[in-house]
């Protein structure tokens, strides 16, 4: 994501937060979990990562998550960011 541009913030770069925590799922007919079986519930340790994105490189940071992260259906938000 940083080599798509994500985590400039002025003169820093590769700026993130990342928190540990525990995600839930259970697969669907159709999927292919990476981790887990389909019909079973799951609970797996997970980084949320959070990052500073600029508006024209939001597409290709979200690209380069989804070509890099394991998940078939990786979760992400994106908020906009407002100057005070």
């Amino acid at each position: 994501m940083f080599i798509a541009g994500a985590g400039w913030i002025g003169g820093y770069s590769r700026c993130s937060w990342a928190t540990l925590g525990e995600g839930t799922f259970r697969g669907g007919e159709g999927t292919r979990p990476a981790v887990g079986e389909v019909g079973r519930d799951e609970t797996v340790t997970e980084y949320r990562v959070e990052t500073v994105v600029p508006d024209e490189q939001l597409a290709a940071v979200v690209a380069a998550l989804r070509d890099a992260h394991p998940y078939e259906e990786p979760a992400y938000d994106v908020y906009p960011r407002v100057e005070a």
